[in-house]
């Protein structure tokens, strides 16, 4: 995906070639993939920040000499990326190296953005701030117009023109909203069920709109800016935008604006992909009263507002989806695939929405041929995972946000990809693997926090099977984890990145009598894997449990 130009011809030209090699990279270097990832994130995200540099920068005359030293980097990194793809997956030591150069790489340009970047906007600022008091810049009634029309509306776009298994989270979500008594309310689901989706398309819904005389649509994503956030509220508003002096003066003069609006009716704020970490920011926005909030988010925020688990798709309406995103709606094609391949396929899916879409991309128009091709690849165990980038992604983001909040979290995460597909796995064989794979306390308690954590992230389920338990007792002897199948394939494929020597865990599939091609060497490479997992197939949650080794080694 190209970004905008960053501005100027220097600057944006020397972006797009680092931006691009960085894309060509991942396909080439798999070995580094993970490194890259997260360069290519870190370009994404800092790329609107550059942009709003420059055009200040433009605006107060400032000499370009200023961002030559952010151009210097975007040029030894280009450098550096090409290096990379041409390093061998078997030259460990250039691995190693040029792993960690990429990462000294991210750190630079982190540095520049949190440091030096945000230094000179904050001058910037100062100097803009100035001129507004001598009159340097036209004015009006909401503010200095040419600065703030970068902001952005509120207003929420229209959503896809077709949708499927929306009818009853709207209705039921209109319900919550109008009464009385539910004022903030959580829509949380795993990336790439429709979430956005939803809250889209109740901004659009008249009954909503007839309620609410007031709606605000916000995204928030992971990088917020709490401040940002309240002036465009403020700009959407046709408000003077105030100048804030920090965040709490911020929420304290949004609370007053609101406080007007909801004289003239009903006030809805949708906050769209929230993030965990986003606490801080939910917390302040309680702090409001007399207006409702709307949250989605792939985590939960049990002290913010009730929770509303968007559920995965239902046979019938995956098949639509699918069916959608696959089949042209004039029938054209060499060939039309049968009922039986369609609904094997949707079937591989889960129910996913987002899975459905991009495998029905994938197969749109294709003759009969590539789809028995995807199926028999999906029939021998290659993972929708694993050839869709873009559902990997979406899914990998989850995963990418504990690497920032909490590596052990990851840890454990991973370490689910290493039970039987389709089944419960007992919350007590977690508990007592994690205490001794990684040194967590004897008593379980971390365990068991990690457990509610991956929960509330969407990552796993945990269920209660026993009837008449109100809760779960200390022993957890009722509880099971159930994963959804492509988090456990996004855990398999991480698992796999690393070479077979270096893996923390080793996942054998034994099933039909299929070997890895490893297994069958004449000389066989010596592991280091602490955990390792051997299936040989489909069977009962008892035997399968037995067969499935935990094998610590070296602890």
């Amino acid at each position: 995906m190209a970004l905008e130009l960053v501005g100027g011809a220097a600057l944006g030209a020397v972006f797009e070639k680092l931006f691009a090699a960085v894309v060509d990279a991942r396909n080439k270097a798999t070995q580094f993939d993970s490194s890259l990832k997260k360069l290519e994130q870190t370009l994404k995200s800092i790329n609107p920040s550059i942009l709003e540099m420059k055009k200040l920068n433009d605006q107060l005359d400032r000499p370009k000499e200023e961002m030559e030293k952010l151009i210097q980097i975007l040029k030894d990194g280009e450098k550096l990326i090409h290096k990379c793809s041409k390093v061998s997956c078997c030259d460990y030591f250039n691995k190693w190296m040029y792993a960690n150069k990429i990462e000294a790489l991210e750190d630079s340009l982190r540095n520049f953005f949190q440091v030096e970047l945000q230094a000179q906007l904050s001058r910037n600022n100062v100097e803009i701030l100035g001129m507004l008091k001598s009159n340097r810049f036209s004015l009006s009634n909401r503010g200095v117009s040419d600065n703030y029309e970068n902001l952005g509306s509120c207003e929420a776009t229209d959503p896809p023109a077709f949708m499927v298994g929306l009818d009853v989270p709207l209705k039921e979500l209109k319900r919550w909203l109008f009464t009385d008594g539910e004022s903030r309310i959580v829509v949380s689901a795993p990336g790439g069920c429709g979430k956005t989706t939803l809250a889209k398309r109740l901004c659009h819904d008249q009954q909503v709109k007839e309620y609410f005389q007031h709606i605000f649509y916000v995204t928030v994503s992971k990088t917020f800016n709490l401040i940002g956030i309240i002036k465009k509220l403020f700009w959407h508003n046709d408000e003077q935008v105030p100048s804030f002096q920090n965040e709490e003066d911020a929420v304290n003069q949004l609370e007053l604006m609101l406080k007007k609006k909801v004289e003239s009716g009903r006030i809805l704020l949708v906050l769209d992909d929230v993030w965990s970490g986003s606490e801080t920011v939910l917390a302040k926005f309680k702090k409001i009263s007399g207006y409702k909030v709307l949250v989605t988010s792939r985590n939960e925020f049990p002290d913010f507002g009730s929770t509303y688990h968007l559920k995965l798709l239902n046979e019938e309406d995956a098949k639509t989806l699918f069916r959608h995103s696959a089949i042209p709606e004039d029938g054209s094609g060499s060939s039309m695939p049968s009922e039986d391949l369609v609904n094997t396929i949707v079937r591989c899916c889960k129910g996913f929405p987002l899975a459905l879409e991009v495998v029905g991309r994938s197969l749109h128009g294709q003759p009969v041929e590539i789809w028995r091709s995807t199926l028999m690849k999906l029939s021998e165990g290659q993972s929708i995972v694993n050839s869709e980038d873009e559902l990997r992604n979406c899914l990998q983001s989850s995963l990418d946000a504990l690497d920032d909040e909490d590596i052990m979290l990851k840890e454990c995460f991973m370490d689910l990809g290493s039970f039987p597909e389709d089944q419960k796995i007992p919350a007590t064989a977690l508990i007592d693997m994690w205490a001794e794979l990684h040194k967590l306390d004897k008593d379980g308690i971390y365990s068991i926090s990690n457990l509610h954590k991956l929960c509330s992230r969407n990552l796993l389920n945990l269920v209660v099977t026993r009837n008449d338990a109100n809760e779960i007792d200390e022993c957890y002897n009722d509880a099971f984890v159930i994963q959804h199948d492509l988090l456990r394939d996004l855990a398999i494929y991480q698992s796999n990145q690393e070479p077979i020597e270096k893996r923390k865990r080793l996942i054998v599939d034994l099933t039909g009598n299929r070997l890895p091609e490893w297994w069958t060497k004449e000389k066989q490479p010596q592991l280091s894997a602490r955990l390792v997992s051997i299936s040989t197939g489909p069977l009962s949650l008892s035997l399968s449990l037995s067969l499935f080794l935990f094998l610590i080694i070296g602890i």
